[in-house]
């Protein structure tokens, strides 16, 4: 399968909720003007909504964002991880979290705190049942022996540190507004993931997922602690939201719209480095889309 047809332009695709604009209980000509007007059409995820009729090219693309890279570090500075700030906004109740992009499932306050508990030592968890171990195989040399120490134990609940949720799943459209000329990088949403090393399985844990325009709203409350830290310039510390807009970080594509839902590692998996060449090329290849479009 080549790149190009990842990148295959398909207008017909429709991504993310197309709401219209708000009418009244009682329909006036106004309201019904409005409800037959395409450009009242827009997807009430973003955060600067286009109208329908103004999108001539849209593709979803999903990317990865590992917080400890260099160029990431400004939105993991210690103490001021992005992820502390979700994390706290989900105790707070002020940011509900969702099972998948799709935003179909809200999660609970308390599933969400649930993915975000450590790896208990006295059981298996239904990822390793499931991959064959036993409780015969964890090793531990001894069962509980029921004393108040060991008891207290049980009791103990112990979550993972917001330092240690290195990666962000990124979902957003790529829209080409054919009123301005212009590419916009719309984010729809945003996903928690724990790493696999953590875990003895070998396999992450997706904590939860969120709507971008919800999270963006929820740091903007916090305009002097929400910062994208300057690590030359204290200075030029600015927004997390306006370092996001300006693309102040590093990702890769894991994967673009297609009709078999597959991602890169899925197409390209003859070596370990053919997925991370291929990213790259994609990359390359939407930056040419970039030109023909303007030529065209």
């Amino acid at each position: 399968m080549s790149l190009t047809y990842a990148l295959d332009m398909d207008n017909n695709s429709q991504q993310g909720e197309v709401s219209s604009s708000p009418t009244g209980n009682e329909p006036t000509p106004n309201n019904e003007l409005e409800e037959n007007n395409p450009y009242a059409e827009y997807n009430k995820n973003s955060i600067k909504p286009i109208p329908e009729p103004n999108i001539l090219f849209r593709k979803r693309i999903w990317r990865q964002m590992y917080l400890k890279e260099s160029k990431n570090k400004p939105l993991f500075a210690r103490d001021k991880e992005i992820t502390k700030f979700i994390i706290q906004g989900v105790k707070e109740g002020t940011l509900q979290p969702y099972t998948d992009e799709t935003f179909m499932k809200e999660m609970s306050k308390e599933q969400f705190l649930e993915n975000l508990k450590l790896p208990q030592e006295e059981g298996l968890s239904e990822q390793e049942k499931a991959l064959g171990f036993s409780n015969e195989d964890s090793g531990w040399g001894g069962q509980q022996d029921g004393t108040p120490t060991s008891q207290a134990k049980e009791k103990e609940v112990e979550y993972f540190l917001p330092n240690q949720i290195t990666t962000l799943e990124l979902v957003e459209d790529l829209i080409f507004n054919k009123v301005n000329s212009s590419f916009v990088n719309d984010i729809q949403a945003i996903t928690l993931i724990l790493p696999e090393y953590l875990f003895p399985t070998g396999l992450r844990r997706l904590v939860g997922t969120f709507k971008y325009k919800d999270l963006a709203a929820y740091l903007d409350s916090k305009p002097k602690e929400a910062l994208w830290i300057n690590v030359k310039n204290s200075a030029g510390n600015m927004k997390m939201t306006e370092a996001i807009e300006l693309r102040l970080f590093d990702s890769r594509i894991i994967k673009i719209e297609n009709p078999d839902n597959l991602t890169v590692e899925d197409i390209y998996n003859k070596t370990p480095k053919a997925s991370l060449q291929a990213s790259k090329q994609l990359e390359e290849e939407l930056i040419e889309l970039d030109y023909f479009l303007w030529e065209n």
